[in-house]
C-alpha cells in the first residue's frame, strides 16, 4: 500500500546530489511531490527534504540505495504521523476584495505581506491540506495567483532526524 513518506538526506554537496537523485528517481519511476534544500544544524551540511508517495518496501530500498550509491551522510524516511511539517504560500488577491475578508484572515492566521492599489499579497503557513483548502476558499475572492513552498519538516522526537551524524 502506498503512503506519503518524507525523506531527509544530509550531504555536503548539493549541486551534484540533485543530478544524481533525479536520475535515480527517474530510473525507478518515483514521482517527487516536494523537494526542499537548505542549510541545517550541522556545519557545512545541507538538509534535503523530499516527499514521495510509495510503498514502505520501495522507500526502504530507495533510502538504502541513496546512502550506498550517492555520496550522502544519511538518508532517513518518515511517515507524516512521525513528523511536524509545514509549507508557506503567498496569495495575490484584488485589493478591493481584500476589505471583505477580515474573518477569513483571522480564522486562517493570514499575514499581510504587501498592499498595493491593485492587489494585496497574503501569506499563510500550514500543512499541505490546509494550504489546498485555503487556496480553494480564496478562489471565491478572485485569487489572481499563488505560489507554495516545498515542505519543511522536523521529527516529533526530542532528537534530530539522523542521530548518527
Amino acid at each position: 500500500m502506498k503512503n506519503e513518506f518524507t525523506l531527509t538526506i544530509y550531504s555536503e554537496d548539493q549541486i551534484r546530489l540533485i543530478s544524481k537523485l533525479s536520475s535515480m528517481f527517474l530510473r525507478k519511476q518515483i514521482q517527487i511531490l516536494s523537494l526542499n534544500m537548505s542549510i541545517c544544524e550541522i556545519e557545512n551540511m545541507y538538509r534535503h527534504t523530499i516527499v514521495v508517495n510509495d510503498t514502505l518496501d520501495q522507500v526502504i530500498n530507495l533510502s538504502a540505495q541513496i546512502e550506498k550509491i550517492i555520496e550522502v551522510y544519511k538518508c532517513c524516511y518518515h511517515l507524516n504521523e512521525e513528523i511536524i511539517f509545514r509549507q508557506t504560500a503567498l496569495f495575490k488577491i484584488p485589493t478591493a476584495l481584500f476589505m471583505d475578508m477580515e474573518l477569513m484572515l483571522r480564522q486562517n492566521d493570514l499575514k499581510i505581506s504587501e498592499i498595493q492599489k491593485e492587489y494585496t499579497i497574503l501569506q499563510a503557513t500550514g500543512t499541505d491540506d490546509e494550504i489546498v483548502s485555503l487556496t480553494e476558499r480564496l478562489k471565491q475572492f478572485g485569487l489572481i495567483e499563488f505560489v507554495t513552498s516545498s515542505r519543511i519538516a522536523l521529527e516529533k522526537s526530542n532528537e534530530g532526524f539522523c542521530r548518527e551524524i
